[in-house]
């Protein structure tokens, strides 16, 4: 077990409808904010909606104030879409995109920047090439790759990432087909970890009355995290900075799996807001009563 590494834990994304009266108070403060009360519970959040549109910098520097109480904070980014799903990897996408996150990266804020490839992106030569040229693109970025499809699972893939100091994620995700399994690789100094859950019902789902959230309505139990808290700790053995993000975000699940993987590294109670601990009783066991949740900053273990 890694006795000093640097583990944070968080959820992707704040903002979420289904999340008002389970993870965030039924009535909010005028001045509340998302990222600001979830600041409280967790050392880092992947940004979401940098996967739908370039933030602004004055966005970013906002979310920076908004974190600032917690000094141990840091940001991780999805890739826009239009260079990932849409493939226009162009000098006005570049210039769009860039600002935000520069104002991250300057401020010491920003762990990783996440290049998240759909199930379709599959180990043929001509995303080998497209992805080498985003790559060198965004070279000056701590860049961390997600692919899904299972023809990526190669020797020759993560060399190549390693060759370049980019980052592999290990990812949690219903195994149909080809897709990509389970894994615990470490090829730069950031190491990063996703859950997705694992509705097989409805993660390939086209039907005309299934939404986009359906797919990542998934809690795991205690028992399926056992797995995943082995293989966050071997990555942890080998980089320099693990991000572990839950993305099954449907009702707040995100959000308890979260806290029960930070309990589960520490072996210490952890401090749980109290809309979520009145939804999932089940956070009682190892909910503080007072405190802050523990930080993975510090030694693992008790």
């Amino acid at each position: 077990m890694p006795t000093a590494a640097e583990i944070r834990v968080g959820p992707a994304g704040w903002s979420y409808d289904d999340w008002a009266g389970i993870v965030y108070p039924a009535a909010r403060p005028r001045d509340f904010h998302e990222a600001c009360y979830l600041a409280d519970y967790f050392d880092t959040i992947e940004l979401n909606v940098t996967f739908y549109r370039p933030a602004t910098p004055e966005m970013a520097r906002s979310w920076l104030a908004r974190v600032a109480h917690n000094p141990r904070f840091l940001f991780t980014a999805k890739l826009w879409q239009a260079f990932t799903h849409e493939r226009e990897l162009t000098p006005a996408n570049e210039r769009e995109f860039r600002p935000g996150m520069e104002v991250l990266l300057g401020a010491g804020k920003l762990g990783a920047l996440l290049v998240q490839f759909p199930w379709s992106f599959k180990n043929l030569p001509e995303s080998r090439e497209y992805l080498e040229k985003l790559a060198a693109r965004f070279r000056d970025f701590p860049l961390v790759v997600e692919v899904r499809h299972g023809s990526w699972n190669r020797p020759a893939f993560y060399e190549w990432l390693a060759e370049r100091g980019l980052g592999f994620c290990n990812i949690d995700q219903p195994v149909i087909g080809r897709s990509l399994g389970p894994s615990e690789r470490t090829t730069a100094p950031v190491g990063y970890v996703r859950l997705h859950g694992r509705n097989y019902e409805e993660w390939f789902s086209d039907r005309e009355n299934s939404t986009g959230a359906e797919r990542y309505n998934y809690l795991y139990s205690m028992e399926e995290l056992e797995p995943w808290a082995e293989r966050i700790q071997k990555v942890a053995e080998t980089a320099r900075l693990t991000f572990v993000i839950t993305n099954n975000h449907f009702h707040g699940k995100a959000v308890t799996n979260a806290l029960q993987l930070i309990h589960r590294l520490t072996g210490r109670p952890v401090r749980v807001p109290p809309p979520l601990l009145r939804h999932y009783p089940e956070l009682e066991p190892i909910a503080s009563r007072e405190g802050t949740t523990p930080s993975l900053f510090s030694p693992l273990g008790p």
